[in-house]
């Protein structure tokens, strides 16, 4: 007995023909309409640092990607709980919560390295030339050969 796969359909018609994948769209749907109402009420230079994270029973919890900008939204919070709660939206907010988290950036690799001038080379093999200690010698010698391939 061989498998057959059902036929393929695009992605906008799973997403709303399976009823899980239909929940989460219209929870990330949601979630999208709330960060723009959120971000009509910040200033320009927090909109950046400030999402909504979720809403339920009158709690707006909001992710801040670092302390700073929390702390900056704890001092604001009397105007911004008002303004919110005089939209639709957020008719039965209650709170705001604040939660740290910073954003997730990838490792840097391959960073500049410091060039190192002909100049300096010879004087890192002339110097290693009179070093009796052998790794300290062997140390030097490494270092003027990142300069040996340069014209």
């Amino acid at each position: 007995m061989a498998y057959k796969p059902s036929p393929a359909q695009p992605p906008s018609a799973l997403l709303r023909q399976v009823r899980p994948l239909r929940l989460l769209l219209n929870q990330a749907e949601r979630l999208e309409h709330l960060q723009r109402l959120l971000e009509s009420q910040l200033q320009p230079a927090a909109r950046e640092h400030c999402h909504v994270a979720s809403w339920r029973d009158g709690t707006l919890l909001l992710v801040v990607t670092d302390g700073h900008w929390a702390t900056r939204l704890r001092y604001q919070q009397k105007r911004l709980l008002a303004a919110l709660q005089a939209m639709e939206a957020f008719g039965n907010l209650r709170r705001m919560l604040y939660k740290v988290q910073p954003p997730l950036v990838p490792a840097k690799r391959g960073g500049h390295a410091a060039e190192l001038s002909i100049s300096a080379a010879e004087s890192l093999r002339d110097t290693a030339e009179g070093i009796t200690d052998p790794k300290l010698r062997a140390a030097l010698e490494r270092l003027a050969a990142h300069a040996r391939n340069k014209p």
